[in-house]
């Protein structure tokens, strides 16, 4: 739970985390290529052959549905040359993927099944080229909610800890998230957002509500405790409760639809956000669940892919889902301008040594000092009230 203990107000990152290239590449390494990162919705691949290239880091990775229903992901590289696999963002093949440059040819499990000349072709030993050593590189891949979640590292952590344990934390229940049985649900609408700004300040703008007042007034009328500024501090296992009068989870606080089937009665009436680091924002009404994933693709560019799931019933039927998606695509969008009002002046020296975070935003904190261990060395200095350098996160006031 945020609480006030402690200093009223607490030091934020300095400006350089923000638009610093040599940050945003160790976040690259050490946060989006070693932590498991939500790619796609499995849904979008039903069939054999189809592929959606996506990019995790500073590489390029490849889904791809298998001829056995089965979802594998692999760097989008070929081992001969290093060509680009897959140009195309999704497409579908018959049965293999083949390079464009020179012809290698990849069965849908990465095993090399051609190449011109290949019979012909041995290893620096003499022997004659191993097709399944000569292969795509694989990527490790599970599926939950609906999603495939890769992971770049060679070890890949916990999925149990550092994934549904994130949604544990957050609900306070490991089975709340069950009930939502979001993976039977279906894609109504998708809206693709292109952002101007670091992928830390969106993350930091979904986890407070200092701001809700101020730029969200649809929002609070739904859900009134957000409007109440410093007071509006959610703490794990809460959920915000729609507003006296308020029927649904849209724009004009008009009827939804049915509850989702497994839906509690403590879950029902109520709003749920989550936080997946270090790119997925998980929200949970009572008729249909939010799905943001974000793929930071430099210091000052982040792609949003939000989705908006229902009952298959619902999509199936071409039932009217626009005002529901409307109440949330207007947060997204007052979001995002406020992230990129906020982009610019970060290389500003009014912001060189940072801001600071009131009472109800004392939780980003947690983020600022998660961020800073796992860069690491690549940490930029920033100066104390003194003028003296000092390195984000020793001996911050928590």
């Amino acid at each position: 739970m945020t609480t006030t203990d402690g200093p009223a107000l607490i030091p934020t990152l300095g400006g350089n985390w923000y638009v610093d290239d040599r940050v945003f590449a160790a976040e690259q390494e050490r946060l989006f290529e070693r932590m498991w990162f939500c790619a796609v919705r499995s849904g979008d691949m039903a069939e054999p052959g189809q592929f959606r290239r996506v990019q995790v880091g500073r590489e390029s990775v490849l889904v791809v549905r298998g001829r056995d229903g089965e979802l594998r992901a692999f760097l989008n590289i070929c081992r001969h040359r290093g060509a680009m696999l897959c140009t195309e963002d999704a497409g579908q093949v018959r049965r293999n993927l083949q390079c464009p440059y020179h012809a290698w040819t990849y069965g849908l499990d990465g095993k090399l099944v051609a190449a011109p000349n290949i019979a012909a072709l041995k290893d620096v030993s003499g022997v004659p080229i191993d097709r399944v050593a000569y292969g795509l590189i694989p990527v490790a891949l599970r599926e939950w909610l609906g999603y495939a979640w890769v992971c770049l590292a060679d070890q890949p952590p916990s999925f149990e800890a550092e994934v549904q344990g994130a949604v544990t934390e957050r609900l306070g229940d490991p089975s709340a998230i069950d009930a939502y049985d979001i993976e039977r649900l279906a894609v109504g609408r998708r809206v693709v957002y292109d952002v101007a700004a670091n992928w830390k300040l969106i993350v930091e703008n979904f986890m407070e509500c200092y701001h809700c007042a101020t730029i969200h007034p649809e929002l609070t009328e739904v859900l009134p405790e957000f409007a109440q500024g410093l007071a509006a501090q959610v703490f794990v296992g809460h959920g915000a409760e729609f507003g006296p009068g308020i029927a649904g989870f849209t724009v004009d606080g008009s009827a939804g639809f049915d509850p989702l089937p497994g839906i509690r009665a403590e879950q029902d009436r109520r709003y749920f956000a989550i936080t997946i680091r270090p790119q997925v924002f998980v929200n949970l009404v009572p008729d249909h669940i939010i799905f943001h994933r974000m793929y930071p693709l430099t210091v000052d560019r982040t792609v949003v892919e939000c989705d908006w799931l229902y009952t298959k019933d619902v999509v199936a039927q071409g039932r009217d889902v626009s005002r529901s998606v409307e109440l949330f695509h207007r947060v997204n969008e007052q979001d995002f301008a406020a992230c990129e009002r906020t982009q610019p002046t970060m290389s500003s020296r009014a912001y060189r040594d940072g801001g600071v975070l009131v009472p109800a935003e004392h939780h980003i904190s947690e983020f600022h000092e998660w961020v800073s261990r796992r860069v690491g060395a690549a940490a930029p200095a920033q100066s104390d009230c003194s003028g003296r350098s000092r390195a984000h996160g020793r001996g911050r006031a928590r």
